[in-house]
């Protein structure tokens, strides 16, 4: 009875949250999309895996920042850091903490700060008139709870703080997850509704919406070999994603618009290989076509959409570390900690 009654709060609880934040999308005037930051991962595992990646089932804390459904009783204890050095003088970095609630729940705490470095800001004729330092930081509490054997659920509520020299906003967010993992069959997937909610504060009178997200995640190993593949279709809400393909370089003619069925599919689709060979390594691979066609320059990168990671584990710690190159002139690396603190309590 006591069971019942926490599950149907929880419910309750979920139903509620899911309402008001929807309630402020649906009452938003209509506005920009900002705060793309919330797309960026903190995972070096994700990172190398193509950025976006919602179904690799993991005992890592750094992996469930996309999916709350990915957190469980196992990271009991467990921390996560990281840091990010991304394109010019932006530096990402932040720190994850997961708690067992029963052993069919749990609960987890982040904080992520994006720093982007120092900007110069003018008066309407171009005179410099000082220096400011914009940042974002976004602090989160996630809750997953196991449906059925095979089956988990997972809510992450995100308070999200901007400030950009005098200016500064406010937002609530939250992701919906869930997912299936079979362990005989190394087979999972998951789905997840990212960033409903809107903004508390405005920078001033234009309103900045979130950007909403609706992604599916397959993941499957390999029974034979230590291999596992994943593929993730994200920008669901959304099916045409046109892009400009500017050519070689070699002609002065205008930009070539891209928006086939073909290209739009592929922008839609995420894919990732990971090489398993022991518990305590792991290398990954991935490609990202729309990342390689956001960047479409003539001059980009022959790596331009793919990215790579690789992480060791001894003892109580772990090490993750991931390099993406997505233009000749920004090379971006990832660092990943993990340690589970009970392991130094014993």
């Amino acid at each position: 009875m006591l069971n019942q009654i926490k599950n149907n709060l929880l419910y309750g609880v979920f139903c509620i949250l899911l309402f008001i934040l929807i309630g402020l999308k649906m009452n938003a005037q209509d506005g920009t999309v900002a705060y793309n930051f919330l797309n960026l991962p903190s995972s070096a595992h994700i990172y190398g895996l193509g950025g976006v990646n919602i179904s690799t089932v993991e005992d890592n804390i750094n992996l469930a920042d996309q999916n709350p459904a990915l957190i469980g009783p196992e990271m009991d204890m467990q921390m996560g850091i990281n840091y990010m050095k991304y394109v010019g003088e932006t530096n990402f970095a932040g720190l994850k903490f997961a708690k067992k609630i029963t052993d069919i729940s749990a609960m987890a705490v982040g904080l992520q700060y994006f720093g982007y470095g120092d900007m110069k800001y003018t008066d309407v004729e171009g005179n410099i008139l000082g220096v400011f330092a914009p940042k974002d930081i976004a602090f989160n509490v996630a809750y997953s709870h196991d449906i059925a054997e095979r089956w988990r659920g997972g809510i992450n509520l995100k308070y999200i703080y901007s400030s950009y020299d005098e200016y500064s906003a406010m937002a609530l967010a939250t992701d919906l997850g869930v997912n299936y993992y079979n362990p005989e069959n190394d087979l999972s997937f998951s789905f997840v509704v990212a960033n409903l909610g809107g903004q508390i504060k405005r920078f001033n009178d234009s309103y900045d919406r979130l950007p909403v997200d609706v992604r599916l995640g397959f993941t499957k190993g390999l029974s034979d070999l230590p291999i596992r593949l994943s593929v993730t279709a994200w920008n669901l809400t959304k099916w045409s994603l046109p892009y400009y393909d500017p050519g070689d370089g070699t002609t002065i003619d205008a930009p070539e618009l891209k928006d086939s069925f073909g290209s739009n599919l592929f922008r839609h689709l995420i894919f990732g290989v990971d090489f398993i060979p022991s518990e305590r390594f792991h290398f990954a691979i991935g490609y990202n076509y729309k990342s390689r066609t956001d960047m479409s320059t003539y001059s980009r990168s022959l790596l331009s959409g793919f990215s790579a990671s690789v992480g060791i584990n001894v003892k109580s710690f772990g090490v993750e570390a991931a390099l993406s190159q997505p233009h000749t002139g920004a090379t971006t690396f990832m660092l990943n900690l993990t340690a589970n603190i009970n392991d130094f309590l014993k």
